[in-house]
């Protein structure tokens, strides 16, 4: 017994608890990303850029999110365009054009589609929790970097899964900063990706900036889509009418 209160002894001095604790799994470090990215709530003012080899497009939108789950997105300038909203409760979501003041429900199918013209999808500008529900995970390396911990994660579709993607890889880093998302079609080729900069503090947290988006088929290489964090806050209280078909149609002032 004495042999064993020793060994236990040396192992607890030289060995401590966090250096014995298990590594995170590929699921729990993208769990981390979305939480770390959308916290118990957030509110945020982003400017987007949609950029094209002959033309250009800029707005500013504010965006609502509760959980993983609810979130809601309103364009704020230019004012052509001001108080077209999106919201997205569940795996529903719904959007909202004032001009002919009519909510139009988007179908499972469409949640992969263009969201405003934009490189991002419905389901990349909400962060949906799909990459949690409908795919399986797999840490496929890790790497040191400026004394942090990086994973890249390949997401594979479950069977029968409703989604478009044949494949996706996330480049994670251990706080739960996202830097990069590549989604690769059936053959598993790259048909976009969207990478973050500009890690600064925002919102009481390192937090990434910027991020773009480009798509592999487009027509030029210089066409892209930019998000820019004007604002972010995390934790503040919601009200639950926010997240309502009623709120969606509600001005903005």
């Amino acid at each position: 017994m004495r042999k064993y209160a020793i060994i236990l002894f040396l192992v607890t001095v030289f060995f401590p608890a966090t250096a014995l604790s298990q590594a995170p799994s590929a699921t729990q470090v993208i769990e981390k990303a979305w939480d770390y990215m959308r916290g118990k709530t957030s509110v945020s003012v982003i400017r987007m850029k949609v950029h094209r080899e002959d033309w250009e497009r800029n707005s500013t939108i504010k965006a609502w999110t509760e959980g993983r789950e609810n979130s809601i997105f309103k364009i704020i300038a230019p004012a052509k365009d001001k108080d077209n909203g999106t919201l997205k409760l569940g795996t529903e979501m719904w959007t909202y054009n004032p001009k002919i003041n009519r909510i139009v429900k988007i179908p499972p199918s469409m949640m992969s589609q263009s969201w405003m013209g934009s490189d991002f999808s419905n389901n990349d500008l909400s962060k949906a929790d799909s990459i949690l529900n409908d795919y399986t995970h797999k840490i496929a390396s890790t790497q040191k970097e400026n004394g942090h911990t990086i994973y890249t994660v390949v997401a594979t579709p479950k069977p029968d899964a409703p989604v478009i993607w044949g494949q996706q890889t996330l480049t994670i880093r251990d706080d739960g900063i996202l830097l990069a998302q590549v989604f690769h079609d059936e053959d598993l080729k790259v048909a976009k990706e969207m990478k973050t900069d500009k890690i600064t503090e925002l919102g009481g947290r390192p937090f990434p900036t910027r991020w773009t988006m480009r798509s592999s088929d487009a027509e030029s290489e210089g066409d892209y889509t930019l998000l820019e964090y004007d604002s972010l806050s995390f934790d503040v209280p919601l009200k639950k009418s926010l997240f309502t078909l009623n709120a969606l149609k509600k001005p903005l002032r």
